[in-house]
């Protein structure tokens, strides 16, 4: 015969043990982030026997073939690519929240409306001191909150560049522990738990990788990877065990660009993509709001040029400096405010100027280009939250899709710790009964 019992049971003892193990090391890492439900792989082992005819094939037992990874890398890929569509969005509606919040919370519509009601007030009697005290103390306010604005908007900023800058550390410490692994990989042989591990390590580490940028992947047959940012024809991150430095540089109106040694890098998803779109959008927010404060600016200076104040004297400008972060009062009292035409005494009581000053506010509109800038702002925010919550909602289906087949089902390996033990022992006895059997023989006389 091609092989003996004994040689066939222990074959199978072998195979036995091994899956035993296996079992073991899904049980154990049941609940470990990242682990992959690990099988093993049997084969047939046939011989050929001298007795027999040319070509016939006798069975002589099984061998373990290879540790198999129950892990679709179609799923895999479809789990990083929606989880980075999901990060993306998460990242930008989270920054256009805090976006919404530094332009509401500081009032600065609230403001715009109060000033315009002083003047209005005002009216009423041009020389009432104490009206023209609460019209200056209004227009005070409204530069403050424009202040204030501005810094809120600057303070968002800040930190989306500190998130991003965080988030470009982290990729580049990705990356070289990916090269690592990469050339672990490339020395691991191909049956060896090792090489599983390292497996896992490597796609936890693309997950991660995919979670802060949109990456293109390219698999060796050693288990190795290519890795490229944005896109399969995108510079490249990693190659087998070399990683390129990933760096960011900052606008001069805050947008953020992203490059790669010496290649741009243009990133559509990913942590990082959102933030730089969240950035965009405040430079446009920030924009806004400068051009609002501006118009109050020249609008009210100019009205004041065509007026003279309490005392006769030609108006002087209401406010000074240019767009949100540098708007101030320049005026002393409230008796500066030129309320009367240019050319009227001490003390007139014409509001002629006043009612200019008003319509070119009127006209201006500055209550309604604000009211305007906060709408946008929210709509950007209930819209892309919608499309945040429909990309989380894909990626947890892609997720729980590859767990399916990725997962431990502990019920599933308690089952193959029996049946394999079964077999263990199966194949002990068959090693009994071939020494048995052997003893018998020799028994004969």
């Amino acid at each position: 015969m091609a092989a003996d019992l004994i040689t066939i049971a222990r074959s199978g003892t072998r195979a036995a043990r091994a899956a035993l193990d296996v079992t073991a090391q899904n049980i154990a890492n049941a609940s470990s982030e990242g682990y992959v439900r690990r099988s093993v792989s049997l084969s047939e082992l046939a011989v050929n026997s001298v007795a027999s005819s040319p070509g016939a094939i006798n069975l002589a037992g099984v061998r373990v073939s290879g540790i198999v990874r129950n892990a679709d890398m179609f799923r895999q890929s479809e789990v990083r690519r929606t989880g980075s569509d999901a990060a993306r969005a998460g990242a930008e509606v989270q920054g256009l929240e805090n976006i919404e919040s530094a332009v509401e919370q500081t009032g600065v519509y609230d403001a715009i409306v109060g000033f315009e009601a002083s003047l209005k007030q005002l009216l009423s009697d041009p020389t009432d001191g104490s009206l023209r005290a609460a019209a200056l103390e209004q227009g005070r306010t409204l530069a403050q909150t424009f202040n204030t604005a501005a810094s809120s908007l600057d303070a968002v900023g800040d930190g989306l560049r500190f998130e991003a800058q965080d988030g470009v550390d982290s990729v580049n410490t990705t990356a070289r522990e990916l090269a690592r692994v990469n050339l672990r990989l490339a020395r691991a042989s191909d049956a060896s738990s090792d090489r599983t591990s390292l497996l896992d390590q490597r796609d936890s580490l693309l997950e991660t990788l995919s979670g802060q940028v949109d990456i293109a992947t390219s698999f060796a047959s050693d288990g190795t990877v290519q890795v490229r940012i944005g896109g399969s024809g995108g510079p490249s991150l990693v190659s087998g065990g070399n990683a390129a430095a990933m760096t960011m540089a900052t606008a001069g109106d805050g947008t953020m660009s992203f490059m790669l040694g010496s290649a741009a890098a243009t990133l559509s998803s990913g942590a990082l993509a959102g933030k730089g779109q969240a950035l965009t959008e405040l430079s446009g927010v920030r924009q806004q709001l400068d051009a609002i404060a501006s118009g109050v600016i020249a609008t009210m200076n100019a009205a004041q040029a065509g007026g003279a104040d309490l005392a006769g004297a030609n108006g002087q400008p209401i406010f000074a400096g240019s767009g949100a972060a540098e708007m101030k009062v320049a005026l002393a009292s409230g008796s500066q405010i030129a309320t009367a035409p240019a050319g009227s005494g001490a003390n007139s009581r014409d509001a002629a100027n006043l009612v200019a000053m008003r319509g070119a506010l009127d006209s201006a509109d500055p209550a309604g280009a604000m009211d305007t800038l906060l709408f946008g702002i929210s709509s950007a925010v209930a819209g892309r939250t919608v499309t945040r919550d429909a990309l989380e909602s894909i990626a947890g289906t892609a997720k729980v899709a590859l767990q399916a087949q990725a997962g431990v089902d502990l019920d599933e390996e308690a089952i193959n710790l029996t049946r394999f033990q079964q077999a263990y022992q199966a194949s002990g006895r068959v090693m009994q009964v071939a020494a048995d059997i052997f003893d018998s023989i020799l028994a004969i006389r």
